[in-house]
């Protein structure tokens, strides 16, 4: 897009309808390419329109990270849900998760025996209604079981009724530079090691699901049967600095009004202020990322500080300063955050508004 609908107020999130489409078809071939089926993580947009591109694109399923999405998914039409999480069920959730599998083809994780046991227990006759897949830990070292230890686990999901169908895990460390590589062949390790130890207990594995925006091209078929990015679909400041998109292939960036302007002086910085703070931007920034954000026209500008409603912005030197009431795009460190902090969306193409799509899954975090 060329510039910023005159029918959208600032702060507001904008979606490049063109990008998004490009992003959705591009991840689908290459995925298919490779051998994998495509499951994306549907909890960096939220929003079934979007969900609805993806299985058309040919996704086999969405990923979701909790009850509550998952519900919104399917009472959209998603026939096949993932929840990628850990779960640990009590009756509320045996409920839910009971009344999902009545309507949509359920899968949820599990990395531990006393989890297996208490979902196969809170589930009773409906256990085999959901199918399991073992965490494992491949180096992000957050939830997820030593591969070694994955066949104890599905063991414990087996007795307590459960429908073992295999293993993920999560390669969260391929989100720092220089890391991509190196944690997809630490994922594929991760998931040929748990796969061979729940063969050898007699389990049979019908899943090996891997993969994240900054490695999902980089995992091996022989490894992974899916794979579940999730960013792909806008990309980000994140994505950009660790050179795992291009500026061209952003598709959500936030709109905003330049409300304050400084020339500067000696220890004072040149700068501008804009009025998308932390409240739409959130507050992510990584050790190694550059700002709080970056501008889409504008790469060499960086993001300094946030406050809820203030983003302050440093402006090279050798470039005009924005005017008061100009209005730029700002590209989020982490486009997940800023989804779960707006109602909708501005769907736009070419300067042009063209519809707003809900951010219906928002705020559904149990």
């Amino acid at each position: 897009m060329d510039r910023i609908p005159e029918a959208v107020d600032t702060p507001d999130v904008l979606i490049d309808r063109d990008v998004l489409g490009r992003n959705i078809e591009r991840m689908a071939a290459a995925v298919r390419a490779k051998g994998m089926a495509l499951r994306p993580h549907a909890k960096t947009h939220k929003v079934p329109e979007i969900a609805a591109l993806q299985l058309a694109a040919g996704a086999v399923g969405l990923t979701v990270a909790t009850i509550g999405e998952a519900e919104v998914f399917a009472a959209h039409g998603a026939q096949d849900l993932f929840l990628a999480y850990p779960l640990w069920v009590g009756p509320r959730q045996a409920e839910r998760l009971r009344r999902l599998s009545a309507t949509a083809r359920i899968s949820a994780g599990v990395d531990s025996a006393e989890a297996a046991a208490a979902m196969g227990e809170q589930l009773g006759d409906a256990a085999g209604d959901v199918a399991v897949l073992v965490e494992i830990d491949s180096g992000h070292h957050r939830s997820g079981v030593h591969p070694d230890a994955a066949a104890d686990v599905a063991r414990a999901a087996v007795r307590a009724g459960l429908r073992v169908e295999g293993v993920f895990t999560f390669p969260g460390h391929s989100y720092a530079p220089g890391m991509p590589a190196e944690a997809a062949a630490q994922e594929q390790q991760a998931l040929e090691r748990a796969s061979q130890k729940l063969r050898d207990a007699g389990i049979e594995v019908l899943r090996r699901s891997g993969g994240s925006t900054p490695s999902a091209l980089l995992t091996d078929s022989s490894a992974a049967t899916e794979v579940r990015p999730g960013v792909y679909v806008f990309g980000d400041a994140q994505q950009l600095e660790l050179g795992r998109c291009a500026w061209e292939d952003v598709a959500l960036t936030v709109a905003s009004t330049v409300v304050s302007r400084h020339e500067g002086g000696p220890g004072v910085p040149r700068r501008i202020v804009l009025d998308a703070g932390s409240k739409v931007l959130g507050t992510d920034r990584p050790a190694w990322a550059t700002g709080h954000g970056r501008l889409l026209d504008h790469p060499d500008a960086r993001i300094t500080a946030l406050s809820e409603h203030h983003a302050t912005v440093v402006w090279p030197e050798d470039r005009p300063l924005p005017a008061l009431g100009e209005r730029l795009r700002v590209v989020p460190n982490h486009v997940c955050i800023t989804m779960n902090l707006v109602d909708d969306v501005a769907v736009v193409r070419d300067g042009v508004l063209l519809e707003r799509w809900a951010v219906a899954a928002r705020g559904r975090n149990s």
